[in-house]
């Protein structure tokens, strides 16, 4: 984890939540599935005014109604409190009640009617011989407020069918205004601004929508008893609004590690005007080269603070402007150069960086290969191994120039002593070949940060190109990434293009692995092919292996495609 010293933001402690259970009632009509929805109080203290399902918080009184409730084998306690809690709200809230008589009868609406919806739940469903039908209800998705509100609450979303005969009718004190909707309409009419909804309850309508009737989303949540999804937003700026963004959307790593109590301060606008702090000891400057193969551009990144001047990780392409502008982020004092590799959105700035330097620092990288194409070809001033420790200390103005070691790669984890201290920044070497043959990774040890160059991105997988790229090699790298995760507790991955991935967990290992796994599926895919059409040309797999692919980006994927036939062919004649 970064050091509290680094953080750009004073820690807090988000407000504590609280339990609470939410259902969604559906039902098949012949236009699609609709959702019983109700639009809360305008004095409520928390969302008024805004639609919602039906549900709040869960009360100590659910957890003692466990005998009156039918539960499956594999629901657990927990969830069959939070299930009654369900029910118990759906009935106080639109007089909606799952319960069944002994013979499988579902409670009528008189006997809602008679019922007080203020009185003791429990004791009126056991009178009347009702058992409450948590076993028909299931998690659909967890949802937990933000952490810069001031009122908090752990919800899980349920789903069930709603029992025939009944009519919803608000109580017109907490709901008003029961209205049966189909996702995409109500979605449509929040747009319109008619009908106001908070951010948890869109994005369950938007994935409802791929669901055509209640019958499949019963059987998606009836997989297992874990949430499909399970999401505390956090919340950026872009173009001076407010945007929250989930676990699986870009931005939500870059959040984590800037603003990681949910402060609402970091500006994800992508520009190249002026470097973006992540931590106190590193600026990302984006160079002006957006594209296809870039992104938003090529990530240059300054690692340090004034006290030790900075190293500079991929200057980016020679241009006159970017490089200015990441010399003077620096003020100046740039004591090292490194280049995770030769490409030309990578190292071409190196040497123009150097030269604007006063006190000359040297450009360390891996030489390029006799594979690489010409406009790759680099000769760092020195090579680095793999392995071996950069630090940046408090040194005397006289001798401005960084620690540097020749030692073998670390084992059991990040190094004690002054390498943990607030007065160093250390980067460790690690050789990934792959993208490259000259590829290399750099490991922050103090703060748990990978800059990760082309081996990892945001928003895309790199382009592996034979004969400089190989597949294998990515592969067995991305292997020795996941394992440094561990071995040095690796939260954060930085990478040359896009925004920061990871989080306080395991995030970054698991984006790792989903990165190894999209490969091996993509090299099914091309081994499928190759076996469909034995005679067939590459360009024939590319159509059969890359057809969720838009074609502008065929030529582009040709070459991992080649990669991967290069791979597969090494495997059957080694097997």
């Amino acid at each position: 984890m970064p050091r509290p010293s680094q953080l750009l933001h004073p820690a807090r402690l988000p407000a504590p939540t609280r339990a609470a259970a939410t259902v969604l009632l559906l039902r098949d009509t012949p236009g699609g599935l609709e959702v019983l929805m109700t639009r809360r109080s305008s004095k409520a203290s928390f969302v008024p005014g805004a639609y919602v399902f039906p549900g709040g918080g869960i009360d100590a009184a659910d957890a003692c109604c466990h005998a009156l409730a039918q539960r499956r084998a594999t629901q657990s306690a927990p969830a069959l409190t939070q299930a009654i809690a369900a029910i118990r709200e759906s009935f106080e809230e639109l007089g909606v009640l799952l319960a069944r008589h002994a013979d499988g009868r579902w409670a009528t609406q008189a006997e809602i009617d008679a019922m007080d919806r203020q009185g003791d739940f429990g004791a009126q469903c056991a009178a009347r011989g009702l058992t409450l039908a948590a076993s028909d209800m299931h998690v659909l998705a967890r949802w937990i407020t933000d952490r810069d509100s001031p009122k908090r609450f752990d919800v899980g979303f349920l789903v069930a069918r709603v029992p025939p005969g009944q009519t919803p009718v608000a109580d017109e004190t907490e709901q008003f205004e029961p209205v049966w909707v189909r996702p995409g309409d109500a979605l449509a009419r929040h747009q319109a601004g008619s009908f106001f909804m908070i951010f948890p309850t869109i994005i369950t309508l938007q994935r409802l929508q791929d669901l055509a009737t209640v019958d499949a989303v019963l059987q998606a949540c009836a997989v297992s008893e874990e949430p499909l999804w399970t999401s505390c937003p956090r919340t950026g700026l872009l173009a001076g609004r407010e945007q929250r963004h989930t676990e699986h959307e870009s931005a939500y790593g870059e959040l984590a590690l800037v603003c990681p109590d949910g402060q609402i301060a970091h500006p994800l606008d992508w520009q190249s005007e002026q470097p973006v702090p992540l931590l106190k000891n590193v600026l990302r400057l984006t160079a002006p080269n957006p594209g296809a193969m870039t992104g938003p551009g090529t990530n240059s990144y300054l690692v340090g603070d004034p006290d030790t001047g900075y190293i500079a990780i991929d200057p980016g392409p020679a241009d006159d402007e970017h490089l200015e502008k990441l010399w003077r982020a620096a003020g100046g004092d740039i004591r090292l150069i490194v280049c995770t590799h030769s490409h030309p959105d990578h190292a071409p700035g190196a040497r123009p960086l150097q030269a604007m330097c006063h006190a000359v620092p040297p450009i360390l990288g891996l030489a390029s290969k006799d594979t690489a194409r010409a406009n790759s070809v680099f000769v760092p001033d020195r090579v680095l191994k793999d392995g071996e420790i950069l630090v940046l200390g408090k040194t005397s103005i006289a001798a401005r120039a960084p620690l540097l070691q020749d030692v073998p790669a670390l084992v059991g984890g990040p190094p004690s002593g002054r390498w943990l201290s607030d007065t160093h920044h250390t980067l460790q070497v690690i050789h990934t070949p792959g993208h490259a043959a000259n590829h290399l990774c750099l490991v922050l040890l103090e703060d748990g940060l990978l800059f990760s160059g082309d081996h990892i991105l945001n928003g895309s997988t790199t382009v592996v190109d034979p004969p400089d790229g190989d597949m294998s090699d990515y592969l067995n790298s991305l292997d020795l990434l996941h394992e440094a995760c561990t071995e040095y507790q690796l939260k954060y991955l930085l990478p040359a293009h896009g925004y920061v991935i990871g989080g306080p967990d395991d995030e970054a290992q698991a984006a790792i692995a989903r990165l190894k796994a999209h490969r091996l599926q993509r090299e099914a895919k091309v081994m499928a092919a190759m076996q469909a059409q034995p005679d067939g040309t590459p360009d024939d797999w590319l159509a059969l292996v890359y057809a969720d692919v838009p074609q502008r980006m065929w030529p582009v994927a040709k070459r991992s495609l080649m990669a991967h036939v290069a791979r597969i062919k090494t495997l059957n004649w080694n097997g």
